[in-house]
């Protein structure tokens, strides 16, 4: 036996993943809350017969409220319930193809060093391409690092850091990510989802991406910028060096953190300066 059902859509007909409905009875009691899969689709647990409010929230969205009567055998429906995004919704960059601008963009992969520093290392050879789509949850990212551009600011660490102990660049030479969702969290963020590709091992990974707007820029294109950030575990990668220390404390930490700082720019191809 089902309970209250409903379906969250957007006005162009796109679900809306992960909103939740609350269902309240008339003392204003929670007696149902439950979180759409990914075809906006929701159903609750069977209700007692009566009169209840129904509240559907979704980040990014203004929240509607509808009263609903549920039936004796303790079902109902809401139908399609139309969600309309937040009148302070952020300003997003055009649909269509951007293209990452390494020049304006970094990416940074920090990891503790002896247990009491840490170490940034960064990766310049960085290119790819993003796909705008509306709405945004329907983006696509794919991106390439070449991993030899790995760089410390001193060069003994940075070869070690390309031999097999670590990055085995010449095995491995190219780090990739391919996105497989995007869910919203808030007004100008989100958690992409997708495959990153590294040391020859490829897993599955969340990065918890932030939108800083779109301008014109002084060579005839527009950019759209984007923060994004992981925390990845090396051995997930067969990422395996533990070189002794004193007292037990490994040279390099177990966990790496991941920052991305992203311009990108409209169109297929990037300007020349």
């Amino acid at each position: 036996m089902t309970g209250l059902r409903a379906t969250f859509r957007t006005a162009e007909g796109w679900a809306v993943e992960h909103a939740v409905l609350t269902v309240t009875d008339p003392a204003g009691r929670q007696v149902a809350r439950q979180a759409a899969d990914v075809r906006g689709e929701v159903v609750t647990e069977a209700l007692t017969p009566g009169v209840y409010t129904a509240v559907v929230t979704a980040a990014g969205y203004t929240p509607v409220a509808r009263t609903t009567q549920i039936a004796s055998d303790g079902s109902g429906s809401l139908g399609d319930v139309v969600l309309a995004p937040v009148a302070e919704a952020v300003d997003l960059p055009a649909a269509g193809p951007w293209v990452i601008d390494p020049v304006h963009s970094s990416v940074v992969a920090t990891a503790r060093h002896m247990g009491i520093a840490s170490i940034k290392a960064r990766f310049p050879d960085l290119s790819g391409r993003i796909e705008i789509g509306r709405p945004a949850e329907r983006s696509t990212v794919h991106a390439e690092i070449k991993a030899a551009s790995v760089e410390t600011g001193i060069k003994m660490r940075d070869d070690h850091l390309r031999s097999p102990d670590f990055l085995d660049v010449d095995v491995h030479p190219v780090i990739t990510f391919t996105s497989t969702g995007m869910r919203q969290r808030g007004v100008d963020a989100w958690t992409l989802t997708g495959e990153l590709t590294l040391h020859g091992e490829r897993r599955q990974i969340e990065l918890e991406l932030t939108y800083g707007g779109w301008n014109p820029d002084p060579w005839g294109g527009v950019r759209a910028a984007f923060h994004a950030e992981t925390t990845l575990h090396r051995r997930d990668f067969a990422i395996n060096y533990s070189a002794l220390a004193r007292a037990g404390v490994a040279v390099v930490g177990t966990t790496v953190k991941v920052e991305l700082d992203i311009e990108a720019v409209q169109g297929e191809s990037l300007p020349q300066y």
